[in-house]
């Protein structure tokens, strides 16, 4: 088991569930280094969790090589005991693939994928000195399930769990010390939804605020809830973490019917929106 100690470095910290997991290391006796674009929310953050434990907080846009590469370097300078690297950060954009043009696809790759890469990659040789260490890359159950309308997130998801899943192969045959989970969230109530972009083609804004609202009311798992076991599956050592029912009923599905699943989720969809 992975002992929940050092420090804790969490990109797009300011809000959702890298903010719930911020609070909930904090009050595990973790330090934290905590990252985000948006520096009010962090300064909040970290007024919220107090002098308890020591905490820097980054501006850091996880699409720019160079500002991961300082936010490391920064975190393990102020944290020389840090174990524990969470990439969270992401972003959503709706429309079909036709109706997105590759410039928002490779926007939302620099963050959503080459983000989580980029991370991995200016940690990893620090965390491979610690007794134990633990990377988490946040993916989603898009990353299992690929539905209409999400071809560009959905595409950066699997590549974060496929990623994931090689780089953990590679460290224990190494017999590294550092151990990689893949997150795989359902419905988390997050402002995701709202803070989306749509696609360039995209001119029927009344299917974007319904899609929103599908979100939200689907989205049963709170950040805390979510949090909570994504600190579980650390201690855990699990290698796929799955957050919600509705995560694992899809994880299901897509087993048993790995090719025409999409028809009876659908329904299913469809009976819980009415």
């Amino acid at each position: 088991m992975t002992t929940i100690r050092g420090a804790a470095a969490i990109t797009g910290a300011a809000s959702g569930i890298g903010r719930a997991l911020a609070i909930e290391f904090a009050h595990r006796g973790c330090d934290l280094a905590l990252a985000d674009r948006d520096e009010a929310g962090l300064k909040s953050l970290a007024a919220e969790i107090g002098a308890q434990r020591k905490i820097s907080v980054h501006r850091v846009d996880v699409s720019e090589p160079d500002d991961i590469a300082q936010f490391a370097a920064e975190a393990v300078a102020t944290h020389p005991a840090l174990n524990i690297v969470i990439n969270n950060a992401g972003v959503a954009l709706m429309g079909t693939f036709e109706e997105i043009d590759q410039a928002q696809m490779d926007w939302l790759f620099d963050i959503n994928f080459w983000g989580v890469v980029h991370g991995t990659r200016a940690f990893l040789p620090h965390l491979k000195t610690q007794a134990e260490a633990h990377v988490v890359n946040i993916s989603s159950i898009f990353g299992i399930i690929a539905p209409p309308g999400q071809s560009a997130y959905a595409a950066a998801k699997f590549a974060v769990r496929g990623f994931s899943e090689s780089v953990r192969h590679e460290l224990a045959v190494a017999r590294s010390p550092v151990r990689l989970s893949v997150v795989h969230p359902g419905g988390v109530a997050t402002s995701i939804a709202r803070s989306s972009r749509t696609g360039v083609g995209v001119t029927d804004n009344a299917r974007r605020a319904e899609a929103i609202e599908r979100f939200e009311r689907a989205a049963k798992t709170t950040p805390k809830d979510a949090a909570l076991r994504i600190i579980r599956g650390i201690e855990r050592n699990e290698p796929r973490i799955l957050i919600g029912n509705d995560a694992r009923f899809m994880d299901l599905l897509q087993r048993f019917r790995p090719g025409t699943y999409w028809a009876p989720l659908q329904r299913r969809l469809e009976k819980l929106g009415k």
